[in-house]
């Protein structure tokens, strides 16, 4: 007899929760709460003993449930990525928060809005154009807006190049302004993501914490205040080394789950990774050695695929199994030795589990997480949505 399970959505409006793992519609997106709970309270704890501030980012997760967990239960002090994420978490009473994107002018009125109603909303820049954006804007009511100037340390991501003259006049320029409290520097420190060990991260932490302070100099030799430096990515935070106790803040986003991108740059351990991708298969196909599975790219992406096609997608207690393409709803298996599929070892409608390769680009393309303690599912949370 045929099952048929309901969508995630269906399920949310019916308010009604599978009972473990093995009910969950596929694909779908699993949370592990046990290490998710670790995870962050891991994070809060290192944050603690540098004595750092710790301003997670939303963007991996977008949900309310982990944002109140990361931040240790005060919903404040928290970055975003996109102003939906903003809006998403101001509406559910997190204060605090940095749109850590380039500001262009077309976004001005949507961060008016968050300015006026939150006590303390940041706003970046890098360039020119993001300081005349504020600039022609200026705020009301005694307000000022709120900005961090991102700094770029070679690796080509947003950010002003940091040994260029336009650090100190784009610096100097908000400094001086009436409508503008310029609250420091940001890096992102790019340059972790082409570690192979934790000792790499390490050494990159460090030119990434002298890059900072050789600003923060140059600033204070320029007349400039500077009260925050910050750094910001989940290599970076999760190996951290003591000399970056000199800095204001840490921000981290990608460490609440981990993911096998953590695990070969060093980051993290395999054991720490907290979510996964559930998926059943749907046919065999004996002619091209593969079978099908429920998950095209829509469920898992290609971010990974083709870089690392053996890592890309590592399917729990199935070491040699990989994906080797996608349509939008299908993936196809095989195996990574080249060994012939036993096909009476994974029967159609059998359920199986990928760690994903990049847990950010997964967790976006999914409605619904799954959250679960052991085989149980404990809850289900719904992301925010869209830009």
């Amino acid at each position: 007899m045929a099952v048929f399970l309901p969508s995630p959505l269906e399920i949310l409006e019916r308010k009604k929760m599978p009972t473990t793992i093995s009910d969950v519609p596929t694909p779908s997106f699993l949370v592990d709460y046990d290490k998710v709970k670790k995870n962050a309270q891991k994070m809060i704890d290192t944050c603690e003993r540098l004595g750092v501030q710790l301003r997670p980012h939303m963007k991996t997760h977008k949900t309310v449930e982990l944002g109140t967990l990361m931040t240790n239960g005060t919903n404040r002090t928290i970055e975003v990525s996109t102003l939906e994420e903003a809006e998403f978490y101001a509406k559910n009473g997190f204060d605090d928060i940095l749109y850590a994107h380039p500001l262009i002018a077309a976004r001005i009125e949507r961060c008016k809005k968050l300015a006026y109603r939150l006590k303390a909303f940041h706003v970046m820049i890098e360039n020119f154009h993001g300081l005349i954006a504020l600039l022609s804007s200026p705020l009301e009511n005694g307000k000022k807006w709120s900005v961090y100037l991102e700094i770029d340390d070679g690796c080509g991501r947003s950010g002003v190049p940091w040994d260029s003259g336009d650090v100190i006049k784009l610096a100097k320029e908000a400094s001086e302004s009436p409508y503008i409290d310029l609250q420091g520097l940001y890096l992102y420190n790019g340059k972790t993501y082409e570690a192979t060990d934790s000792k790499g991260i390490e050494n990159t932490n460090k030119e990434g914490t002298d890059l900072l302070q050789t600003l923060h100099k140059r600033f204070t030799d320029n007349n400039i205040e500077c009260r925050t430096l910050a750094i910001g990515n989940t290599p970076s935070c999760s190996r951290p080394h003591e000399g970056m106790n000199v800095l204001t803040e840490f921000h981290p986003g990608n460490y609440i789950f981990y993911d096998m991108q953590q695990v070969t740059i060093g980051s993290c351990d395999i054991d720490d990774i907290a979510c996964r991708l559930t998926t059943r298969i749907i046919g065999h196909k004996p002619s091209h050695n593969i079978f099908l599975i429920d998950c095209g790219f829509l469920a898992l992406s290609y971010d990974g695929m083709y870089e690392y096609p053996n890592e890309f997608s590592t399917f729990v207690d199935n070491a040699d199994l990989k994906v080797i393409g996608f349509s939008q709803e299908i993936g196809k298996v095989t195996t990574k030795s080249g060994d012939k599929l036993n096909y009476d070892k994974y029967p159609i409608g059998s359920q199986l589990f990928i760690i994903p390769w990049h847990s950010c680009a997964t967790a976006c393309q999914h409605t619904v997480f799954y959250v679960h303690s052991g085989n149980k599912i404990t809850d289900m949370w719904k992301p925010a949505k869209g830009w």
